[in-house]
């Protein structure tokens, strides 16, 4: 009878130890699992920045030299540089924008063989659901210039027109309509629209190239929420020159691919500029 007892103890030992040894085996495995993640995790992590390092470094050479690629800390790039929007029939300004914020679109490019000739230009603004009641409802000027003489620009003029879809606001305002009607560019969505005729506007020779030099869109009221502008020129027969440079670069390193996309637009005039050519008298310095 000892005999059996003492046998059962030494049973009941032995599983135990199994049960403990099985126990330190999963807490050792679970912890070299998550070793081996966070190695594997800040490899890859490793290799993304320095994959996107190489492709940042890729858009500044592009912009100093075009198209390029090269190494750089071991991580490959590859930039291309493409004209933007040229020969298009519509447009959207890479970046949104809040109140008070300019969107130029060229209608003439020095060097360019394409000019636009058009005699409208549909202006399409406001993220897709804005409301049209709020006192945040972005309204628009919209500023061509223009020549009387074509490229002379001794002889620049500008038209201006405002557009606002906020129908209460426009009682103290005075601005023009803004359509409450949705518009679509590309795969960009708009809440409004409005379409200026360039007749209406009272620039005359329009059709001729040269004389549409560019136009400024500056979105007003929206304070807080930036909203998209694009504008669209179907149906003129005529389309838009280049609006800058497009460049997207890919980087590489290791198992990992970054790309980055930039727009280089063309230089704008100052606003005060459009300020000294609508006065009525002299500039005297």
């Amino acid at each position: 009878m000892f005999l059996k007892h003492k046998k059962n103890i030494k049973g009941q030992a032995v599983l135990i130890v199994l049960l403990s040894l099985s126990v330190v085996l999963i807490v050792v495995l679970y912890i070299m699992s998550r070793s081996v993640t966070d190695i594997s995790l800040s490899t890859k992590e490793e290799d993304s920045l320095r994959a996107f390092s190489a492709a940042e470094a890729g858009v500044e050479r592009a912009l100093v030299i075009g198209n390029s690629s090269g190494t750089i800390d071991s991580a490959n790039f590859n930039a291309n540089v493409t004209s933007f929007a040229r020969g298009a029939t519509e447009v959207v300004y890479p970046l949104s924008l809040k109140s008070g914020e300019n969107a130029t679109f060229w209608f003439s490019r020095s060097g360019e063989g394409t000019h636009f000739t058009g005699s409208q230009i549909k202006y399409c603004w406001g993220d897709l659901g804005t409301s049209i009641t709020t006192a945040e409802t972005p309204a628009l000027e919209v500023t061509i210039f223009y020549t009387t003489t074509p490229n002379n620009l001794t002889t620049l003029r500008i038209a201006r027109a405002t557009l606002d879809p906020n129908t209460s606001r426009r009682g103290t305002n005075s601005f023009g309509v803004g359509n409450d009607s949705t518009c679509t560019i590309g795969t960009d969505q708009f809440e409004f629209q409005s379409t200026l005729n360039m007749a209406s506007l009272g620039i005359s020779g329009f059709a001729t190239a040269n004389v549409l030099q560019y136009s400024t869109a500056k979105i007003l009221y929206n304070i807080t929420t930036a909203h998209k502008i694009g504008i669209d020129v179907n149906g003129t027969g005529s389309s838009l020159p280049s609006q800058g440079s497009k460049i997207i670069s890919d980087g590489s390193f290791g198992n990992s691919n970054r790309k980055v996309e930039v727009y280089q637009l063309h230089p704008e005039a100052p606003p005060i500029f459009a300020n000294a050519i609508f006065s009525t008298s002299g500039i005297v310095k």
